[in-house]
């Protein structure tokens, strides 16, 4: 499973710059997705975190109880794959 993640990881930010090329509106909607999953990771972190603040139950368990949201590690995981993405495109720019 490490492994396959560690594949993933590189070769979506790879097939994604590929398709960039092949088609601009590619890039824009890679751009959309990540302005939607910055407010959702956002938005899930800071309520949680408000939550447990609130709840005066600051306990590891509870604080990492956020990584068992779906929501939370699916727009995680495009962000990290989006951050590789952006820095491929700066690094072909810069050759």
């Amino acid at each position: 499973m490490k492994i396959l993640l560690v594949i993933a990881g590189i070769s979506f930010p790879i097939i994604m710059f590929y398709l960039q090329n092949k088609n601009m509106k590619f890039q824009i909607i890679f751009n959309i997705i990540a302005v939607i999953s910055a407010i959702t990771f956002g938005s899930i972190a800071s309520t949680s975190i408000f939550q447990i603040i609130t709840d005066n139950a600051v306990f590891m368990t509870a604080i990492h109880g956020i990584f068992l949201n779906l929501f939370f590690l699916i727009t995680g995981a495009y962000l990290g794959v989006f951050i590789v993405y952006r820095l491929l495109i700066l690094t072909m720019d810069e050759r």
